[in-house]
């Protein structure tokens, strides 16, 4: 499992969204509130944000734990946006494709993330294997549950879909074709978030024309933040937030159907000992 988040709103330094508050997601990483699966998050972070003037994210994604990096200390202190996404992970198996396995996932102005896990993976999802063109599979960045549905995302995404369609379609396919998965997933442009609920916790803070917050948890006991049902995709901009309920509707059944694809793990459900906490 994870925890992950993404913000729309004035500029910021990254550290005044990811650190500062008092459940923040660095805080998070040891002492989450409302994760529902594991209880850590110490196996890999990433952050990924947008400078003025450029609509490629710059990204940052290390595969040991945030309270041990004194590049991201620097990073989150002095560098500001107005944009982000940012997660900390909980791997399956520790370590598997380091950093690499680390959200956000990104490709060119999209950043992405996924907290949960796919049931069955990898053979589960091996009947949608032939819905990716070869060269995606081939570039995968890591072997696991998250960057194969990324790949479906964004398979979705330069087709022409929108971005909540997409995020819509792709839980709708997986969670056919894998039962008792959790497919929290999010994504963000610099300009819309979109993400779904399905089997974990969604939070949305918005100030209309202001800010907008998504994330796993709220960072702190502000009253206006608003639960997301579960089974629902969220849509959302600097002025309003839309919540669509999913509807498990039938789809197309997947032609050709491949085996199963050896040498792959799991990503994000494993529940370790807490750590000691760790001094900011």
């Amino acid at each position: 499992m994870c925890r992950h988040l993404a913000f729309l709103g004035p500029e910021e330094p990254l550290g005044r969204v990811l650190v500062d508050p008092p459940h923040s997601l660095y805080r998070q990483s040891w002492a989450p509130r409302r994760q529902r699966y594991g209880t850590v998050n110490a196996d890999g972070f990433g952050v990924g944000w947008y400078a003025p003037g450029d609509p490629v994210p710059g990204r940052y994604r290390r595969s040991g734990p945030v309270w041990g990096d004194q590049g991201f200390a620097d990073l989150a202190r002095v560098v500001r946006t107005t944009a982000l996404l940012a997660a900390v992970r909980d791997a399956t198996m520790a370590g598997a494709d380091g950093e690499a396995a680390a959200a956000p996932f990104t490709a060119g102005t999209w950043l992405f993330s996924h907290n949960g896990a796919v049931a069955g993976w990898p053979r589960s999802l091996a009947p949608l294997v032939p819905t990716l063109p070869p060269v995606d599979l081939l570039s995968l960045e890591a072997r696991s549950d998250s960057a194969f549905v990324w790949a479906l995302v964004l398979n979705r995404l330069r087709g022409g879909d929108e971005e909540g369609q997409a995020l819509a379609d792709t839980v709708l396919e997986v969670a056919r074709a894998a039962p008792g998965s959790r497919l929290n997933l999010l994504l963000t442009n610099g300009e819309t978030i979109a993400a779904t609920a399905w089997g974990d916790t969604l939070w949305y803070l918005a100030e209309p024309g202001r800010r907008t917050v998504v994330a796993s948890e709220p960072y702190d006991d502000d009253p206006h933040w608003q639960e997301v049902p579960d089974r629902t995709l969220l849509t959302a901009s600097r002025t309003d937030v839309l919540l669509t309920p999913l509807k498990d509707l039938p789809l197309k059944d997947v032609e050709n159907q491949a085996p199963d694809t050896p040498g792959l793990t799991a990503s994000d459900d494993k529940a370790p000992a807490p750590p000691k906490e760790p001094i900011a």
